[in-house]
């Protein structure tokens, strides 16, 4: 476990400096910096000093861009794990049903509603959820993360986190409202992870019906909701966990797209601005800043499937 984890870090390391890299490469085209006047190799030697100090510059309207990312960030951070969330809520019983029935009727309309869902535009279910609850039915909010009319104090960046531990007086109306924002955006997001969910586990799952170990179980005279808790998900979930990790990246490519329409104050809106206003100081610290969260995604998966696979924690696996 202790070598793996080693080698984990160590590919993270390797990979961060080559994002930093791209990101360097993104920052000089912008001449106005003077200090990347320097020869090519010296300036990005430099610019990975600022990085280690924390100091990803400043942008176009005098604002250092580690404070803006600070604001924007966590409304980003709390879209996607709410989605994330929703998907395995959705996913793991879907998608362990299917793998139970496979080729039966269930398995057919799972299978098909998945690549139905899987096959649609983000864009367009965005605007088809927006013409159907917001404009037509009138049920949900279209944009932004709660009505401003609710002062909000800002403490952690979650917004659902700090009204749920704060004392505002308006608190219950300030939950639901900003629930009701959450909805939309959430669903859309949590729409292309969940379709992989589902068809990940199913075919885990399948496989692991198909094992001796399974029949002997059922021989035993357990019951087949013991069968699938002891058994199918115990053995099921593990190898698909590092592929969780590989979803997050999925889904922040997929944030931006969901940011814009929604016109959620997350990293993504934030990112597209920068671009528009050709603030190329901003865009390369959001390159830099999602890859990272990308990259940590990852490792986090990868080790959770360390803990949990006994496969991967033998250190001669490591070693391979």
């Amino acid at each position: 476990m202790l070598i793996y984890s080693i080698r984990r870090l160590n590919l993270f390391i390797i990979t961060l400096l080559i994002l930093s890299f791209i990101s360097y490469n993104i920052l000089r085209i912008d001449v106005s910096l003077t200090w990347l006047s320097n020869d090519y190799w010296t300036g990005w030697i430099q610019y990975l000093r600022h990085l280690v100090e924390g100091d990803l510059g400043t942008s176009k309207n005098g604002e250092p861009v580690t404070q803006a990312i600070g604001q924007v960030i966590p409304a980003t951070l709390e879209l996607c794990l709410l989605a994330f969330v929703f998907a395995l809520i959705i996913g793991i019983p879907l998608g362990t049903l299917a793998g139970l029935r496979r080729g039966s009727y269930t398995d057919v309309v799972i299978s098909s509603a998945t690549l139905l869902t899987f096959s649609m535009p983000i864009f367009w279910m965005a605007i088809l959820m927006i013409t159907l609850f917001s404009l037509l039915a009138n049920w949900l909010p279209v944009s932004g993360r709660y009505n401003l009319l609710f002062e909000i104090p800002d403490v952690s960046g979650f917004a659902l986190v700090d009204i749920i531990f704060s004392d505002h007086p308006q608190k219950d109306e300030a939950l639901r409202d900003i629930l009701r924002h959450l909805v939309m955006p959430t669903i859309v997001l949590a729409v292309a992870p969940t379709t992989e969910v589902i068809k990940l586990l199913r075919d885990s799952v399948s496989d692991v019906m198909s094992q001796n170990y399974i029949k002997v179980a059922a021989t035993k005279g357990l019951s087949k909701y013991e069968i699938v808790m002891r058994h199918v998900l115990k053995n099921a979930l593990p190898p698909i966990i590092p592929k969780f990790g590989m979803q997050i990246s999925t889904m922040m490519t997929f944030a931006i797209i969901t940011e814009y329409i929604f016109d959620w104050p997350g990293i993504g809106s934030w990112l597209l601005a920068a671009l528009n206003q050709q603030d190329y100081v901003a865009v390369q610290a959001g390159v830099l800043t999602v890859g990272s969260i990308v990259l940590l995604a990852n490792i986090f998966s990868d080790l959770a499937s360390a803990v949990v696979n006994p496969l991967v924690r033998k250190e001669w696996y490591a070693l391979k």
